[in-house]
């Protein structure tokens, strides 16, 4: 079974997970140059929810919040990757700026950010309170970063 989906199929996710019984959380990120701290960001979400959503950045969309030069691994790649993880359930990749769009269409139960931010401090906090979500967050202490990654790399990788 292909895990990854599209937009358009959120809603029916989140009508089955709710006839199910069951509840949803959405993890959300670039995923770019997987590493220790993303699986374990995503093994914490996964540990929230009975169904993990999981929004991976599109390569446009990290262009915008990273900056030139990335991803270095294209969307279709690390979708793929975070797929094969056996805590994820479902993938879908996304173009805007924030994950709220992929709010807006699936509800999740619980919007999950990793430990670099507190639940008071989510972006997406007050959007998913609206319809009676909660922000929480997990995964380790935030020591591993793809930007920490490159930096060490440093002129190395460039072309």
């Amino acid at each position: 079974m292909d895990k990854r989906v599209r937009l358009s199929d959120l809603p029916a996710i989140r009508a089955r997970a709710t006839r199910a019984g069951r509840t949803v959380a959405l993890a959300n990120g670039v995923f770019d140059l997987f590493h220790v701290g993303h699986l374990r960001y995503l093994q914490g979400a996964k540990a929230l929810g009975d169904v993990l959503v999981v929004a991976v950045n599109s390569d446009a969309s990290t262009r915008r919040n990273k900056g030139p030069g990335r991803p270095l691994v294209p969307q279709a790649e690390r979708a793929e990757i975070v797929a094969a993880l056996t805590c994820v359930d479902h993938v879908v990749v996304f173009g805007a700026r924030t994950v709220v769009p992929i709010i807006r269409k699936l509800r999740p139960d619980v919007q999950v950010k990793g430990t670099d931010y507190t639940p008071e401090t989510i972006p997406e906090a007050a959007e998913v309170a609206r319809y009676g979500g909660r922000a929480a967050v997990a995964g380790d202490p935030k020591d591993h970063s793809t930007t920490d990654l490159l930096r060490k790399l440093g002129p190395r990788r460039r072309r």
